[in-house]
């Protein structure tokens, strides 16, 4: 049997980038036949050292999103990741055969250290901690947007040096299963554009909330960086930024014929303001059932809370059995 396993960081409300790189691709393969683990990070989410009672709110925020999106949790554990202790003893032991060149190769490090974000410890041995989540549970697939690839790649690299150094070189010897990353089939969007152009991150402020609504909504769409041609100007579809959002949710017939328009000119031309109007409507009727569901399950607070107890039960299980395997490994018991 398949075993999927996933996280998503507990920084704050997700956005659009969240829904399109990982989020949608793990509502779906909950449905396929299978085992599917999908935690909430708050372990991860230390790194940027947030107040308690915001973690506390975010990893709350984190489950409801998934509920309310349609996670199907008959057939999957969520769960919190700071409910699996055993995860951060496996943190050590891989990090002790794992090398400095290794985490320095790091893309998300680079790139946050490049936008001025401090590291720290935490920060920098990030990968370890992320491949001991993805290791802890047999995980066969592990389903992420297109810029975690690496990460996968990295939990490849430290199972393969930890199955070297203390498995018997067999495969039926081997200590941790070697995972394998999956991306959306419709790649395209598995890097979603933020209000500003640069990719979508809680990192850089430049995020668009999944369930935001109304006046908030309008607001956040008329953020989407534009310049100051006119509309009949001919112009390439390829850098506007507001086609971009439109292409998430728009019809593929009605999306070409924005482009259309855009790249023939004239007065039937359509302005920015044309293309935000529709975006607003786009997203209003996406997620319309989803946040009157999660209105639902924030009143009941209380089955928030047993669904991802439940969920740590399983996952605890799974985990310690991994975690016993690679300490006998190692001589320790």
């Amino acid at each position: 049997m398949t075993t999927f396993l996933s996280g998503i960081q507990s920084t704050g409300r997700q956005h659009l980038g969240n829904y399109f790189g990982a989020i949608r691709q793990h509502l779906q393969l909950s449905r396929e036949e299978g085992e599917h683990f999908y935690f909430i990070a708050d372990y991860h989410a230390l790194t940027t050292t947030p107040k308690p009672e915001d973690l506390r709110d975010a990893v709350r925020e984190t489950a409801v999103t998934y509920m309310a999106l349609g996670l199907n949790l008959e057939k999957t554990c969520l769960f919190r990741q700071s409910d699996v202790p055993e995860v951060t003893e496996l943190t050590w032991l891989l990090s002790c055969v794992t090398g400095m060149g290794l985490l320095e190769r790091a893309h998300s490090f680079k790139d946050k250290t490049s936008k001025g974000i401090k590291p720290n410890v935490g920060l920098f041995t990030y990968p370890i901690l992320m491949a001991a989540d993805i290791l802890a549970y047999d995980s066969d697939v592990v389903p992420v947007g297109k810029d975690q690839v690496q990460h996968v790649e990295m939990a490849q690299d430290m199972a393969g040096h930890f199955n070297n150094v203390y498995g018997d070189g067999s495969p039926e010897g081997a200590v941790f299963t070697r995972p394998e990353a999956r991306i959306p089939a419709d790649a395209s969007h598995a890097k979603v554009l933020g209000l500003d152009g640069e990719k979508m991150s809680k990192s850089y402020g430049n995020g668009l909330w999944i369930f935001e609504t109304g006046k908030p909504l309008k607001k956040a769409v008329n953020r989407i960086a534009t310049d100051s041609r006119p509309p009949e100007e001919a112009k390439d579809p390829a850098g506007i930024l507001l086609l971009d959002f439109l292409e998430l949710f728009c019809p593929e017939a009605e999306f070409s014929e924005w482009c259309e328009r855009i790249r023939t000119g004239g007065d039937n031309a359509p302005g920015y303001g044309h293309l935000k109007v529709r975006l607003i409507e786009l997203i209003e009727e996406s997620f319309r059932d989803a946040r009157a569901l999660r209105d639902e399950l924030l009143a009941d607070p209380t089955e928030i809370d047993r669904r991802l107890a439940l969920g740590a039960k399983k996952a605890r299980e799974r985990a310690a059995a991994t975690r016993d395997r690679a300490i006998a490994a190692c001589g320790l018991r």
